[in-house]
């Protein structure tokens, strides 16, 4: 679906900012082709030695470190330790093997991601599987990548504006030349070593270090790419995998300006979808008093004109409020209602989960998730071109775009500025075929309104792996999972049996936005520091 324009002067801001995008497409081309492989000895496998977490909560899980080479070209030579949990089959007599759980991000912890999404899994997982998590490379216990400190990203977020004025491109575009030249000062030794190719090959060190044959896998969002990557290194080494919220992973990583402007436009189709929810339902919403989206444009501009001031002392602005409303608008239709509220609450210059401006916490995945994105992908270089289409990007998406687009550096939609500019190598970059060629089937989700990871990325990636499958939940929010019934009980039996859905399939049973007096409990607002699989209502 696409949201309503509303005169012929977007009109002309999208038709102008197609023909920006679709001349720069064809300049880029097709990215680099795949290396030539050498012989290089085998790494060691890790010898992992069970015991009790540091922060043992008695939750059934166990810890270890695994020591995996920090440059695969040296698989012999120097390397990093990777922080791992397991918890044991609850049925050891009828096991099936491993399902190792792989968070978003990237940048969040999957030693967290594997322990607060346990419970969330049904019994047939649970008592089947050993569950198995772990930091990749970069993040938390696993070398916590730093480019910009506290201080630093504080002062950058709290500068920037929801409406930016002149000179917002500029400041951009200096802001990521200088968060690159941070990342090659403080974590020069580490970043080149990050990328999802170095990621999938530490994966396939786990399993043999967890005497395993074969993997078990889920990967949401960034996940999904990891898993990808991984079939097409080992493609005889997966059992079965789940990718959910789907990467189409050759846009990805090789063209890049390309796939950030699909993003873009997910994004704010979202965000449109649900203010035009909130014209058609004025009294659930609480926002805007039928005429939402002006009232939104006029949020931002009267909270950057005067910011709430937060607990922390902190300002919260129209960029905090988009910023903020990037990740929960993943939450879906069962959301809506919140989000309306919140919106309402700012208005009256009160706090809300959509005034909270980004933590130190949220800085540590910002960091992680900035240098792994410019380790994997390849942005054209030359100045003119990133500022003509991160210009073009940003107006084709007016909700969100200009504050996310022209913003500081943060998450997805604006890695250009920095990665583009990025002069660390890659050694650690996927360049190959994502065919996958000779893997068991592998069940790729896609959910029809992402905000984040399009669906017709689900789709291309379904078509690309010689054993696809694709599964589509029609709906809102990002990943699809333990957000339908429909959708988990095919996911569980396929992951339990190795069962496919049939072809075509589609569930379409997303739980619908509901006024906030039937609610009994209200959804989580998104933390983006702490990825979680939804328990399944």
């Amino acid at each position: 679906m696409q949201t309503r324009l509303a005169d012929d002067a977007r009109k002309r801001v999208v038709w102008g900012t197609a023909l920006v995008l679709t001349a720069v497409t064809a300049l880029l081309g097709a990215g680099p082709g795949a290396a030539k492989a050498t012989a290089l000895p085998a790494p060691p496998v890790p010898a992992l030695s069970w015991g009790p977490c540091s922060d043992d909560q008695g939750d059934g899980f166990e810890c270890a470190t695994a020591q995996v080479p920090l440059d695969y070209r040296r698989p012999t030579g120097a390397t990093i330790p990777l922080a791992v949990t397991r918890h044991l089959a609850a049925d050891p007599a009828h096991r099936t093997g491993v399902l190792v759980l792989h968070p978003g991000g990237p940048g969040n912890s999957g030693v967290n991601f594997a322990r607060d999404s346990y419970e969330a899994l049904p019994a047939a997982l649970r008592d089947g599987f050993d569950v198995v998590g772990y930091d990749m490379r970069g993040v938390a216990r696993s070398g916590q990548v730093e480019c910009w400190n506290d201080t630093e990203y504080a002062a950058a977020v709290d500068a920037a504006r929801g409406v930016p004025g002149p000179g917002a491109l500029q400041t951009a575009i200096r802001q990521g030349g200088e968060f690159a030249a941070a990342c090659r000062e403080r974590s020069g030794g580490l970043v080149p070593f990050i990328g999802t190719a170095s990621n999938a090959k530490d994966l396939d060190l786990l399993r043999q270090a967890l005497g395993e044959e074969t993997l078990t896998f889920y990967g949401r969002s960034f996940g999904s790419y990891v898993g990808t990557v991984y079939a097409a290194q080992f493609p005889r080494r997966v059992r079965a995998m789940v990718l959910d919220g789907a990467y189409d992973p050759r846009r990805y990583a090789d063209v890049p300006y390309a796939y950030d402007a699909a993003q873009f436009t997910a994004l704010d189709g979202a965000v449109g979808r649900f203010l035009d929810w909130c014209a058609q339902n004025a009294t659930t919403c609480g926002f805007g008093g039928g005429e939402p989206r002006r009232a939104f444009e006029k949020l931002k501009r009267d909270l950057d004109a005067d910011p709430v001031i937060t607990a922390s002392g902190r300002p919260a602005t129209g960029y905090t409020l988009a910023y903020r409303l990037m990740f929960n608008i993943n939450s879906g239709k069962e959301i809506w209602p919140y989000l309306g509220e919140a919106l309402a609450l700012a208005q009256a210059h009160k706090t809300s989960f959509l005034l909270s401006p980004p933590s130190p916490a949220s800085f540590d995945f910002l960091n992680v998730n900035m240098a792994v994105e410019c380790a994997d992908r390849v942005y054209p270089a030359g100045r003119l071109l990133l500022g003509a289409v991160v210009g073009a990007e940003s107006a084709s998406a007016p909700l969100l775009g200009p504050p996310i687009g022209l913003g500081p550096p943060t998450y997805d939609h604006n890695h250009a500025p920095t990665c583009a500019q990025w002069q660390a190598e890659r050694p650690s970059r996927y360049e190959g075929s994502y065919r996958a060629a000779g893997s068991a089937p592998i069940l790729v989700l896609g959910t029809t309104g992402d905000p984040d990871t399009p669906y017709r990325d689900a789709v291309t990636l379904a078509a690309t792996l010689d054993a696809g499958r694709l599964l589509t939940f029609d709906a809102e929010g990002h990943t699809g999972y333990n957000r339908s019934e429909c959708v988990s009980a095919l996911v569980n039996a396929y992951l339990s049996t190795l069962a496919l859905p049939a072809r075509g399939t589609v569930c379409a049973d997303e739980t619908p936005p509901e006024p906030l007096a039937r609610r009994t409990t209200a959804p989580t607002p998104v933390d983006e520091t702490k990825d979680v699989i939804p328990t399944l209502h």
